[in-house]
């Protein structure tokens, strides 16, 4: 099993418009410095799906079939938008996985075009997608959102994106499982109170050290977060790590 992360950033990605923070100067000097949304590709047994279609450019990016599907975590625009303008393609029909959430993306569910959303996820309920096994996760976030246990070739990627800790029985599941990789929404740096809807550092240690995984990696990181650990030298745990848009596992 193979993951790329195709991004790295919160909504408002890295350079944030008509911003002169260190991290936002940064990015604009070097491109690898830079955040697109947040999303991933998952490969495994010669099947590849998209987790999250926020990419805007994913017509571009993607050949016609060269995807199963898509594993969508939620339906806010920095993680659906690419779907607006993949729907209208001809000749396919793309399998559109993720909660049932009535309200979606703008009319996505009245003009879906080749995009197939019949199937949503229940919570915890467990597929096979060729030789990987997918299990739906709930996370807290404003909306419906799943976070994915990803299984397949001997190893086990949990990818979590959007939350702010983690409900009691998610953290259970993934409290009982040898986790390779944790995959963990982190999008601030620590702060006095809990955020509204997404991790700051504080709270993302916190369900990391919960978890116990081998490797952990943060994601959906907002400038704030990149420009703090700019400021002056900080540490994470030995097995935690920032991840960076192109990383592959």
């Amino acid at each position: 099993m193979r993951l790329t992360l195709l991004g790295s950033g919160d909504a408002a990605q890295v350079p944030v418009y008509n911003c002169a923070c260190p991290a936002c100067r940064a990015a604009h000097a070097e491109p690898r410095r830079r955040r697109g949304p947040c999303s991933a590709l998952v490969e495994c047994g010669g099947q590849r799906w998209l987790l999250d279609s926020g990419l805007p450019d994913l017509c571009e990016r993607f050949a016609p079939g060269s995807f199963a599907g898509i594993l969508q975590t939620h339906y806010h625009a920095d993680h659906a938008q690419g779907l607006l303008a993949l729907r209208w393609g001809v000749g396919l029909r793309i399998p559109v996985l993720g909660p049932d959430d009535p309200e979606g993306l703008a009319d996505l569910y009245k003009h879906p075009g080749i995009l197939d959303f019949s199937e949503p996820f229940a919570a915890f309920e467990q597929r096979p997608l060729g030789t990987l096994r997918v299990t739906a996760l709930p996370l807290t976030h404003s909306r419906p959102t799943f976070g994915y246990l990803l299984e397949g070739g001997g190893r086990r990627i949990a990818y979590l994106t959007d939350t702010v800790g983690l409900p009691d029985a998610t953290r259970d599941v993934l409290r009982d499982l040898a986790l390779d990789v944790l995959v963990l929404d982190c999008s601030t740096p620590p702060r006095a109170t809990a955020p509204r809807n997404h991790n700051d550092l504080t709270r993302a240690l916190e369900s990391i050290e919960a978890v116990q995984p081998t490797r952990a990696l943060l994601t959906h990181i907002g400038h704030e977060l990149d420009a703090w650990f700019m400021q002056e030298p900080r540490e994470l745990p030995e097995n935690v790590h920032l991840a960076h848009d192109g990383m592959t596992l």
